[in-house]
């Protein structure tokens, strides 16, 4: 299973309006692992960033000046991505970005060079209702260190997204219905496959069946009728 961690730097927040990346990071995951096959360019947007933009990333006009426009490593940048699984926190917003500059260069959108697009935010909000959910919220939720976090850059988010993303999703590592393959956990090594204990039945005593027996009918009573739960019950 291949995925890859993307973040993206931008001049300003609309694409729509002209704003265009200026740096885009990704990493890899391989069956859940990292394996240090990054892909990191800085590039040239032939624009000055916006000030509160600025102020998030810090990279100047001046320092992008010599970088490749966005042209120059899309090719690149396609074959690195092709078919992979992508993650992304705030999907919309980078895919948005990636979706203007594809058109740019007369490339078919991001969808269609991947395979899914999964958005941790919209993982994180169905976990954390509620709470706050920035990528440095998630890092202190589970424990991940961002010290070094001292500007947003798009490669230095991509890596701590990877780990929060594993954080997030420890509980999905094994388990599968893949009859050939053999379980592993959530740090790649195969489990011992152990045999399922015997499953233990025990009935409900007379008066637990009665005091059910109370409960079903104070529901009949309320809705005026059969409840939902004698209804879906066998005889």
């Amino acid at each position: 299973m291949r995925q890859i961690v993307l973040d993206t730097e931008t001049t300003g927040l609309n694409p729509r309006s002209g704003d265009r990346i200026i740096e885009i990071g990704c990493v890899e995951l391989i069956d859940r692992r990292l394996t240090g096959n990054n892909f990191h360019h800085y590039i040239n947007p032939e624009r000055d960033s916006e000030e509160g933009a600025l102020a998030v990333h810090g990279l100047t006009t001046e320092f992008l000046s010599d970088k490749p426009k966005f042209a120059e490593i899309a090719n690149e940048f396609r074959d690195y991505i092709s078919g992979a699984d992508v993650i992304i926190h705030n999907a919309p917003f980078d895919v948005g970005f990636l979706d203007a500059e594809l058109k740019r260069v007369d490339s078919p959108l991001f969808r269609e060079h991947v395979g899914l697009v999964i958005d941790t935010l919209v993982q994180a909000k169905e976990m954390h209702p509620g709470k706050r959910n920035s990528l440095d919220a998630l890092c202190d939720r589970y424990g991940i260190s961002n010290a070094h976090r001292a500007l947003h850059g798009a490669l230095l988010d991509a890596e701590l997204l990877a780990e929060v993303y594993l954080a997030m999703t420890r509980g999905q590592n094994s388990l599968s219905m893949d009859l050939g393959g053999q379980d592993v956990d959530s740090d790649g090594v195969m489990l011992e496959v152990v045999a399922i204990a015997d499953v233990l039945l025990q009935k409900a005593s007379e008066d637990e069946l009665a005091e059910h027996e109370l409960v079903m009918k104070s529901l009949d009573k309320e809705v005026r009728g059969q409840c939902l739960w004698r209804a879906a019950t066998p005889n």
